[in-house]
């Protein structure tokens, strides 16, 4: 079913949590190496050997974040509006799939479409090289949530690495069946979004170690295909922003403005 642009507009309402702020660890081993993957290999969760250990402490200012991660629906709905130049789009409560295959790249360009056509103020300056395109945090669009964000929602006001039992919260490798779910059939965490922790990992903003990995940028929590201990409120990834695969999304967060 589709909807008028002022019906889209109205179910932000619904499709948007306000998330506390919160002060958050950031834990990374940095590789003291440096080393560029010449084809996209991703990094591996669990192997430290090595590797220097770096904790970040963080503040994170309350912000909003999408229940859910972007849908198929609601992304090619979007991305077709701009292309067939269309006045009506999905409405976002729509039960889908998550999107997956697409890039760091992809997603920065679908929030600032997607602000464009809800007449908000786009946060990405855009630039062939990626290590130049900048995010402005002040503006009304929608963006990635950076890690640090995205680790304060996930756990939801709790502390540790699951916000529940994990068969309760997550499809991962042990009760997926090998495939994606959609949005919403798992409990959500206590701020009420949904699929934090496994069914498809999700692009954040931030760049991994630009002196060692260059452009990298990072994902996090897990998919359908990880097993336990890869699917976590730490669990992270990173590769460079054009990497696309079967198990990574992402979803919108907006900087408090105003009221939404």
């Amino acid at each position: 079913m589709s909807y008028e642009i002022e019906d889209l507009k109205e179910s932000l309402d619904n499709f948007m949590v306000l998330i506390p702020g919160s002060t958050q660890e950031i834990r990374d081993f940095v590789d003291p190496v440096k080393w560029i993957s010449e084809n996209y290999q991703m990094s591996m969760p669990g192997k430290t050997k090595g590797l220097v250990e770096v904790i970040k402490t963080i503040e994170v200012k309350p912000f909003c974040m999408s229940k859910h991660a972007v849908s198929e629906a609601i992304y090619n709905a979007v991305m077709g509006a701009v292309r067939t130049g269309s006045e009506r789009y999905v409405l976002f409560e729509h039960d889908d799939l998550p999107v997956v295959n697409v890039s760091w790249i992809d997603a920065i360009n679908f929030c600032n479409t997607l602000s464009v056509l809800l007449d908000l103020t786009p946060c990405y300056t855009l630039n062939s090289d990626t290590l130049l395109t900048d995010c402005d945090f002040s503006a009304s669009g929608f963006r990635l949530p950076t890690v640090a964000e995205w680790q304060s929602a996930c756990r939801g006001g709790k502390k540790g690495y699951l916000y529940d039992i994990i068969d309760d919260i997550a499809w991962y490798a042990h009760n997926s069946e090998g495939q994606r779910h959609e949005n919403g059939l798992k409990k959500p965490n206590n701020y009420g979004l949904y699929d934090m922790i496994g069914n498809v990992w999700e692009w954040c903003w931030d760049l991994y170690d630009r002196d060692r990995y260059d452009n990298y940028r990072q994902f996090c929590g897990g998919s359908f295909a990880e097993e336990k201990r890869g699917c976590g409120a730490t669990s992270k990834r990173r590769s460079q922003p054009e990497f696309k695969i079967d198990d990574l999304g992402f979803r919108l967060c907006r900087t408090i403005i105003e009221p939404i």
